[in-house]
């Protein structure tokens, strides 16, 4: 399995994140791609390549240019106004105000741009997240070209990141520049199948009137767990993308049995589609340790997962998504890569 990977991950490394009423240390850290490719290295799992560079156009292609702009320039423009340290947002817009008109202050795009307080931008972040979406559209080229797989091993994650917004922690929707450019190669229908812990709210609202992406998600009951307003199981898309999105919430507490229920109902799903490549939107965040998750998957329930996957029997593009039990989550997402490659 071709690994794709670039140092330039390290460049996104918050001082602090809004949590539970408290500024807290990041979550979101280089510290968790780090102790993953060491775990990958040491099963030999394949090669480790840099990433092409594949310029902005294919972000294009799933955000808006104005927010991309904004990501780009956001960093210099919060220093001038507030010095060096990190830029969280302190407001945003509320049901019923007026109109959406971008604001001219820093403070008010961050809050028009955002959704949450717990994903700083840094002076690097644009670096890493662009390097995200490079080793992801790489990987996906590899598939497109003949691969059975490959793993983008990227962070910052993407998979909360929409057309126009970020937040959870991501800020280019990598799954999704990768689907794109996976259709705009010939694929004629991309399924994304994310079993991050969290709901896939970005990659829902950027396919959500599409019929050649089906978008499936595995996760927390959005009326227990973030991002609270989106991934309820009557959110089916709309227009032509009615019923290609497939919202599969599960309670606190679940299981690899429970789990794999759902997943055998997303599998079916699939197969009913057809789709010429698969993309899974890999979190390893569903495990019993992670520390801000409640699910209760065993390590060795990952090496199931990835066999499951396999058993879907398309080509595959993984992309590294969420997983925050740091000791543990190199084994984890080996095992899910390991389980894939041996079924």
């Amino acid at each position: 399995m071709i690994v794709v990977h670039s140092e330039e991950h390290r460049a996104q490394a918050g001082r602090a994140e809004l949590n539970d009423g408290q500024l807290v240390p990041c979550y979101e850290k280089p510290a968790r791609a780090e102790i993953v490719l060491e775990r990958l290295r040491a099963v030999g799992l394949g090669p480790v390549v840099e990433p092409d560079a594949h310029g902005e156009a294919p972000l294009a292609r799933v955000h808006d240019r104005g927010y991309l702009d904004f990501l780009k320039t956001a960093w210099d423009d919060w220093v001038a106004e507030h010095g060096d340290i990190d830029a969280l947002p302190l407001n945003w817009v509320a049901p019923g105000m007026h109109r959406r008109v971008v604001p001219d202050s820093i403070d008010g795009r961050l809050g028009y741009y955002s959704f949450d307080a717990g994903t700083p931008i840094t002076a690097g972040t644009w670096r890493a997240a662009a390097a995200a979406a490079d080793c992801a559209l790489t990987a996906a080229a590899r598939v497109a070209e003949g691969e059975r797989t490959a793993f983008a091993l990227i962070r910052p994650p993407g998979h909360h990141a929409g057309r126009a917004f970020y937040g959870g922690y991501c800020f280019l929707n990598n799954a999704a520049v990768a689907a794109q450019a996976l259709r705009d190669g010939g694929a004629a229908r991309v399924a994304v199948l994310d079993v991050d812990y969290h709901h896939g709210n970005g990659t829902q609202e950027i396919f959500w009137e599409r019929d050649d992406v089906l978008f499936l998600s595995l996760h927390a009951d959005p009326r227990q767990e973030f991002p609270y307003f989106s991934g309820h199981a009557d959110e089916t898309g709309e227009g032509r993308g009615a019923g290609f999105t497939v919202n599969l919430p599960l309670p606190w507490g679940t299981d690899w049995t429970a789990y794999a229920a759902a997943l055998s109902v997303a599998a079916a799903r699939i197969a009913a589609f057809g789709p010429e490549v698969l993309v899974v939107s890999l979190g390893a965040d569903t495990y019993v340790g992670d520390p801000i998750s409640r699910f209760r998957l065993q390590s060795e329930d990952f090496l199931r997962l990835g066999e499951a996957l396999a058993a879907m029997g398309r080509p595959t593009l993984f992309v590294m998504e969420g997983g925050y039990a740091v000791d543990a989550l190199g084994v984890n997402v080996a095992h899910v890569l390991t389980g894939f490659e041996g079924a």
